[in-house]
């Protein structure tokens, strides 16, 4: 492999390391030689997500069982990595979900929004990155390198229906993933850098029902997003670890503040 491209021996951090995209990232990079740190909120999830990483390659895999929301436990991980491991080369900000309460159901005005749920999505979605990234990017900070990663949306930068506080959160991540950027290249220097991946619509445990009828045909929903998705279908997890690798790779030593969609092209087709 061209050495620009080798994430050979990087030790990255990957929150919600213990779901769909979090899991499939996490094997991608073990099968490349990186050594994996897996934080999730189940602790026999988490363990046995190490166990399935260190069985693909031995001793390629740890894990930390935390609320991506309590900072002080973030810190407490932070230091027992810098203990463990000395360094940190990246963290992958993949945590995240959605409440039924922040939704607005056909049958439903924004006025029946529960605030209360639309809080916490907010929460989960946003400061769920924001504090990880806070955290262990001051390891980075402190060592002069290292690559961030957060996970944007398609609903991020135009109106969907229903998803008002999953595309509120997404829109932040834009804002925040260009901010940190700024700062971290502008006072701690240019080996440090921060971008995110807009997904495009990948059917998971979440959103399967919106998209799939039970004999595996679409749905209403389903159609409208396959007809503004130019590629005629929908992503598969794996296809996000092309740019994840890249992104930690040196082949991309000039590229932070970038928001990537990978999509089939839906961002950048009108739909007529």
């Amino acid at each position: 492999m061209n050495e620009h491209f080798s994430i050979d021996n990087k030790i990255v951090a990957i929150t919600g390391g213990t779901g769909v995209l979090g899991g499939s990232i996490a094997k991608y990079l073990v099968q490349n030689s990186a050594h994996v740190i897996v934080l999730g909120r189940d602790s026999v999830a988490t363990a046995n997500r190490v166990d399935n990483l260190n069985q693909i390659m031995p001793d390629s895999a740890t894990g930390y069982t935390t609320d991506v929301l309590d900072e002080a436990a973030l810190k407490n991980i932070s230091a027992e990595i810098l203990i463990d491991r000395g360094r940190l080369d990246g963290l992958i900000n993949a945590a995240g979900g959605n409440m039924p309460g922040a939704t607005v159901n056909p049958d439903q005005t924004i006025f029946d929004i529960s605030t209360t749920d639309l809080k916490k999505v907010l929460d989960l979605n946003l400061m769920g990155s924001v504090l990880p990234s806070l955290t262990f990017g001051q390891i980075m900070a402190d060592q002069g390198s290292g690559c961030i990663i957060n996970i944007s949306s398609m609903a991020s930068t135009q109106a969907m229906t229903r998803i008002l506080g999953y595309s509120m959160a997404k829109a932040g991540i834009e804002i925040f993933t260009k901010w940190m950027a700024m700062e971290l290249s502008m006072k701690f220097g240019d080996k440090l850098r921060v971008n995110a991946i807009a997904p495009g619509f990948f059917i998971g445990n979440q959103n399967r029902k919106i998209l799939t009828n039970d004999d595996g045909s679409y749905t209403e929903r389903g159609n409208l997003v396959i007809n503004k998705t130019p590629m005629g279908r929908f992503g598969d997890a794996s296809e996000l670890n092309g740019t994840v690798h890249y992104l930690l790779s040196d082949a991309s030593t000039f590229v932070t503040g970038t928001i990537i969609p990978v999509d089939g092209g839906f961002s950048s087709f009108s739909g007529v």
